[in-house]
């Protein structure tokens, strides 16, 4: 059944079979937004011939019983095909076969950089998308008169590796340590009705979803539990010799299965026995006021704060004050990369040297080995309601646990 169309000027929408009323926005793999049912650009795409966009395809694994029938053994969806025409067309020749060239590039350009994405959006703000790489269909009608004001790439098809379309906003769930100074551990509830630690996480979509767990320190043990299944899966950093401190994270991702450890670069400052002047600090290419030889760790922080490419939360300054050594740790954009080193400029500096030093290199490392494999089940979230539990333990001020997912849905 149509829905009820937008009233906006800009992107009017068209009536789409399966799909009703809606704006259609194909992005190509370097992000350029190509509006699909605004005619003023002189394209737009054509109702009539679309299919698609309705459930996912899926291959069906059976095994043949004995008194007649089958025994249904696997579902396994399938990439599907977008088939969507297109119409272009221009004032004069040159107009159209600019436009035509332009749109061709945008959307062969998929097979040599990556996927674009085919936006399908309502008039109530809700958004779904799919990737898509071109397949067939730019070679033009090819009637008579077609190709010199105007022509249809009748049967353009993309080919969507995943079947499902994905909701953009991703929706979160963030558990926290807690602001009165005893953590509890599990995880405080959301609400007073629930266990501690436990939480219901809801999917709102047609088919199950796989979360990307984002855990920031410090803490020595995580667990999550899906508690009506009792799959669960723990991340020990001394699995791998390591630790997850203060501002570090670590990145699990359930599909494909990927664990990275951000850790912050730390830099160090000591001025020696200074007793007067001061110093700038430059970080890339940056360069702040002046900063007093016995400035204290806080007043270096907001002196580097105050440079337009460090954001607040992007360093911690802890030690010092100054003469005494100030460390610098790298988090915010920054976490898990190797940073250039900061330069110290002095100034009418008496009685010391400076000494910059990194003590700890940011990186990006590979931290598969720190879940409890074989044992681990890095699960996924089923349409509707999921009791989960989030547990930290070794935790502090700082400690965190971040899930966010993106609704998958049968149809556009």
């Amino acid at each position: 059944m149509p829905i009820i169309a937008p009233s906006s000027a800009v992107t009017p929408p068209v009536e789409i079979p399966e799909v009703g009323y809606a704006s259609i926005t194909y992005y190509d793999p370097s992000g350029v937004a190509w509006p699909m049912t605004d005619t003023a650009r002189g394209w737009y795409v054509l109702a009539d011939g679309v299919t698609g966009l309705g459930a996912a395809p899926v291959a069906l694994t059976t095994d043949a019983l004995p008194r007649g029938g089958a025994h249904l053994r696997h579902v396994q969806p399938q990439p599907r095909t977008i088939t969507w025409p297109l119409l272009v067309e221009g004032s004069d020749h040159l107009e159209f076969i600019a436009r035509w060239r332009q749109l061709a590039k945008a959307f062969t350009r998929t097979l040599r950089e990556g996927p674009g994405v085919l936006e399908i959006a309502r008039p109530d703000g809700t958004r779904r998308q799919i990737d898509v790489y071109y397949q067939d269909g730019w070679q033009g009608l090819g009637a008579f008169g077609s190709g010199v004001t105007w022509d249809k790439a009748t049967g353009l098809t993309l080919w969507c590796p995943d079947p499902y379309w994905v909701d953009p906003v991703a929706l979160a769930v963030r558990r926290e340590y807690g602001t009165s100074g005893v953590f509890l551990n599990p995880f405080p509830t959301v609400s007073s009705s629930q266990v501690l630690g436990a939480t219901t996480v809801t999917n709102p979509g047609d088919v199950t979803v796989w979360p990307t767990w984002t855990i920031t320190g410090p803490a020595s043990l995580v667990t999550f539990t899906r508690t009506d299944t009792g799959d669960a899966f723990a991340i020990n950093p001394t699995q791998v010799s390591g630790s997850l401190l203060a501002t570090e994270q670590v990145i699990v991702s359930t599909n494909p299965p990927t664990i990275r450890k951000k850790t912050a670069e730390v830099q160090t400052i000591n001025l020696g026995s200074a007793t007067a002047g001061t110093i700038t600090i430059t970080f890339g290419g940056q360069t702040t006021g002046s900063i007093a030889y016995n400035a204290t760790a806080a007043a270096v922080q907001t002196a580097l704060e105050a440079l337009p490419n460090i954001d607040p939360g992007d360093v911690t300054v802890t030690g010092g004050p100054l003469p005494a050594t100030v460390s610098i740790s790298f988090a915010g954009q920054y976490l898990g990369t190797d940073v250039p080193e900061v330069t110290v400029t002095p100034s009418g500096l008496t009685g010391g040297t400076v000494t910059v030093a990194t003590t700890t290199q940011g990186s990006t490392d590979n931290w598969a080995g720190a879940v409890n494999w074989p044992a681990a089940v890095l699960w996924g979230l089923d349409p509707g309601d999921n009791p989960v539990t989030f547990q930290l333990d070794g935790s502090g001020p700082g400690s965190a646990v971040d899930l966010a997912l993106h609704p998958r849905y049968e149809t556009a």
